[in-house]
C-alpha cells in the first residue's frame, strides 16, 4: 500500500429484487447489536457462538508499528447454514489515540473485488488528521476470500487472468474458449466456496466483526468497490451504519457487468476533452491544432501499430494496447498527452521515455505492503479468482448465457465508443458461472452517508457517482469539478478534505450537496499515480490491471 495517502484500488452494477437479508438489523439495547438471521434454515441465535468470539490481538508483522495490531476470526461460509464450514478473516487495528475522545469504529475498503484492506489502517493512520485519529479505532480486514481471509483460488495460469480482450471476429472463438475454461476451472478448484465469495455476504462479516467488537455502529470509508460494499451494508443493516463515506462510487444498478461498460462509456468525453487539451497546446506537442486533427493523429497511429506493433522497452505495442492502455489515461490530460507523444517517438524510432510510458510497459506498477508481504500464502491468482467470484456471483442476471450476445454486444459498442467498448463489452467468464445464490442487492435506503467523486474520474465516472447519490436518500455528494483520478480523500484539497473530516468528526452531514474545485496539486497527484491503471494504494497484478 502506498502509505503518503489513502486511495482506492478500482474499482466497478445489477438490479434484481431485494431478497430478505440473511442477517438483518434488529434493535437493542445491548453494547453490541445481535445480528439476527431470516434464513428459513438457521435459529434465530445461530450466531451466537460466532459473535462470542475473543480475537487474539498480535503485531501484525515484525517490521510494522506496534500498535498495529492483527487477528482472525471465524465467520460461516454460507450465513443460511451458520452451523455449517466456517472460514476465517484476517482483521487489523489500530486504537485511538486518546480513548477520552473516541467516538468508536471506523472499518475501510481499497475496492476491488479482491482489494486486500488488512493494511488500510496503517494508511489511514497517516492520511487522516490527528482529530479524526482520536475519534476512532481504525479497522482493517480482507474480504473474505481475499489475502489471508481464506484465500481461494482457480489454479490459473497468468495468460488466463488477462481478461480485457479487444473483439476480433478471428479470435473471437479463443476468447469464448477462455472464458469457459476460466469459469470451469475455478469451478473445478473452488467451487465449494466461490458461491459464498460475494458482497452481501461481505457486508455480513463487516456486521459480525462489529458484533465481535463490542460496537453498536460502525462508520466506514470505502472506495471504488468499496463504494458498494458500503451501499450494501446500509441496506442490509441501517441502523446500525454511523458515517459512511464512499468515494468514487459504484452505480449499484450496474454491478457489475454494466460498471465495466462504464469505463467504454466515460472514456469517449474524456477522450473528447483530451482532443481539445491538446489542440489548445499544438504548438508544445505538435499533436493537430484543432481536436478534429488530434483525433485524427490519435487514430493514425493506432493503425500504424495495427501494421507494426511499435517498440517499447522490447514489447511490441499494438493499436488495441494504444486504445486499451491510454484509455484511463485521457481522464488526465497533461498525462495522456506526454505518453502519446512519446509512443509517437518510439514509433518513429527516436529514443522515448520509459517513465512517461509506463501506461504501456507497466514498468512502475506498484504492489501493496500487504500484498508483499502475503506472497508467500496467498495463491498467485487469488486477486483474479475473488474478483470473478464477486463480479459473477453478486448478480449472474446481469451475464448472458449466450455467447454469440456478447459478440454482437462487442461488436455495436466498439462502434458506438471505439476507444474501449469492444474490451467491454465481450466475453467474460461470467457467461459460463454458477447461477447466483442468491438475488443482487437492490440499494434504496434513507441511510446517511457522503459521496465523494470526482469529475473526469476514469473507473467509476461520474454518472455512477450520481447514481448512486440518488439510491441512498439520506446522502449528501460532494463533486470534485474538475477533479482528475480515481480516489479523492485524501487529497489535499481544503473545500474536500474539510468536507469529508468535518462529517467523520461530527456526523453532520452538509446541508446540501458540495461542489469542489479541483486544485493543481489534488489533480497532479492524481495524475502522479495514473499507471497502467494500477490504482494508488492499489495491490493489482500488472497482468490483469484493471478493478474498480
Amino acid at each position: 500500500m502506498r502509505r503518503r495517502r489513502l486511495a482506492p484500488l478500482l474499482a466497478v452494477s445489477v438490479t434484481a429484487t431485494l431478497a430478505p437479508a440473511l442477517v438483518t438489523s434488529t434493535a437493542t439495547a445491548a453494547p453490541a447489536a445481535t445480528p439476527s438471521t431470516a434464513s428459513s434454515t438457521a435459529s434465530k441465535g445461530a450466531l451466537d457462538p460466532y459473535m462470542k468470539q475473543k480475537p487474539r490481538w498480535k503485531r501484525c508483522d515484525t517490521d510494522s508499528p506496534a500498535e498495529f495490531q492483527c487477528a482472525t476470526i471465524k465467520v460461516p461460509l454460507d450465513y443460511r447454514a451458520p452451523g455449517g464450514k466456517r472460514i476465517e478473516l484476517a482483521i487489523s487495528r489500530i486504537k485511538s489515540t486518546t480513548p477520552g475522545k473516541r467516538h468508536g469504529v471506523l472499518f475501510s475498503n481499497p475496492g476491488g473485488p479482491g482489494g486486500q484492506g488488512l493494511y488500510m489502517p496503517l494508511g489511514m493512520r497517516e492520511s487522516l488528521p490527528e482529530s479524526a485519529r482520536q475519534k476512532y479505532d481504525l479497522i482493517g480486514f480482507d474480504p473474505r476470500g481475499v489475502g489471508r481471509s481464506s484465500p481461494v483460488s482457480c489454479a490459473l495460469e497468468p495468460e488466463e487472468e488477462n481478461w480485457l480482450r479487444p473483439y476480433k471476429e478471428e479470435t473471437f472463438d479463443k476468447d469464448v474458449a477462455w472464458a469457459r475454461d476460466v469459469a470451469n476451472k475455478c469451478e473445478e478448484k473452488a467451487g465449494d466456496k466461490l458461491p459464498h465469495i460475494t458482497t452481501r455476504n461481505t457486508a455480513r462479516d463487516m456486521d459480525l466483526l462489529r458484533a465481535v467488537l463490542g460496537e453498536k455502529k460502525i462508520s466506514y470509508v470505502g472506495y471504488s468497490y468499496g463504494t458498494y460494499l458500503g451501499a450494501v451494508y446500509t441496506q442490509l443493516f441501517p441502523g446500525r451504519a454511523d458515517r459512511f463515506v464512499l468515494d468514487s462510487a459504484v452505480d449499484p444498478a450496474r454491478a457489475w457487468r454494466g460498471m465495466i461498460q462504464w469505463w467504454a462509456e466515460g472514456a469517449e468525453p474524456a477522450f473528447d476533452r483530451w482532443t481539445e487539451w491538446a489542440a489548445e497546446r499544438s504548438e508544445q506537442y505538435g499533436l493537430g491544432d484543432t481536436p478534429k486533427k488530434v483525433d485524427r493523429t490519435f487514430w493514425d497511429l493506432v493503425a500504424q501499430a495495427d501494421e507494426k506493433p511499435i517498440e517499447v522497452e522490447g514489447q511490441p505495442i499494438t493499436g488495441d494496447d494504444i486504445r486499451s492502455g491510454l484509455r484511463a489515461a485521457f481522464f488526465s490530460p497533461q498525462y495522456a498527452t506526454e505518453a502519446f507523444v512519446e509512443l509517437k517517438e518510439a514509433a518513429a524510432g527516436r529514443p522515448a521515455s520509459a517513465k512517461k510510458l509506463a501506461a504501456f510497459t507497466g514498468s512502475e506498477g506498484t504492489r501493496t505492503a500487504g500484498a508483499t508481504a502475503d506472497a508467500a500464502e496467498v495463491p498467485t491468482d487469488n486477486m483474479t479468482a475473488s474478483f470473478w467470484a464477486v463480479v459473477c456471483g453478486d448478480n449472474s442476471a446481469a451475464w448472458s448465457r449466450d455467447a454469440e450476445s456478447y459478440r454482437r454486444d462487442a461488436i455495436e459498442d466498439k462502434g458506438r465508443y471505439p476507444l474501449f467498448g469492444d474490451f467491454a463489452s465481450s466475453i467474460k467468464p461470467c457467461a459460463f458461472w454458477d447461477k447466483s445464490v442468491e438475488p443482487a442487492t437492490k440499494v434504496h435506503n434513507r441511510v446517511g452517508s457522503l459521496v465523494v467523486q470526482n469529475e473526469w474520474d476514469s473507473q467509476t465516472p461520474l454518472p455512477s457517482g450520481q447514481a448512486l447519490h440518488a439510491d441512498l436518500k439520506g446522502s449528501k455528494m460532494v463533486t470534485v469539478r474538475g477533479g482528475e483520478g480515481h480516489g479523492v480523500y485524501p487529497s489535499g484539497n481544503a473545500c474536500t478534505d474539510g468536507t469529508v473530516t468535518a462529517y467523520l468528526l461530527t456526523g453532520r452531514l452538509p446541508a446540501k450537496d458540495v461542489t469542489c474545485e479541483a486544485t493543481a496539486d489534488s489533480n497532479a497527484e492524481a495524475r502522479k499515480n495514473q499507471k497502467r491503471d494500477v490504482l494508488p494504494g492499489s495491490p493489482l497484478p500488472e497482468r490483469a490491471p484493471d478493478r474498480f
